[in-house]
């Protein structure tokens, strides 16, 4: 199963937000990255060392598919890279 990274190519990507209201602007800006792999139904996915984000996405996400009639099954996990977790969420289709 291939999946499409969006994190990567913005510097906030590895960044700690403080606030709920932070990490709420910063996922909600990530909308336009995840609908254009929703039309073309490829997954799609995000990684942080914020778990706020992971946490804010796995609400978000669903609600999106939604509103262009995708129903996507959520997966996210842990991984330890140097030491540090990352948290990831992705997205798969059940076919």
């Amino acid at each position: 199963m291939e999946i499409h990274w969006v994190n990567g190519q913005y510097r906030e990507d590895n960044r700690i937000f403080d606030s709920l209201f932070e990490v709420y602007e910063w996922t909600d800006s990530l909308y336009q990255d995840f609908s254009n792999h929703f039309f073309r139904e490829e997954n799609v996915g995000y990684a942080t060392p914020n778990v706020k984000v992971i946490d804010c996405l796995t609400e978000l996400i669903p609600q999106w598919a939604g509103y262009i009639n995708v129903v996507v099954v959520l997966h996210r996990d842990e991984i330890e890279v140097d030491g540090k977790y990352v948290y990831r969420v992705w997205t798969s289709y059940s076919r």
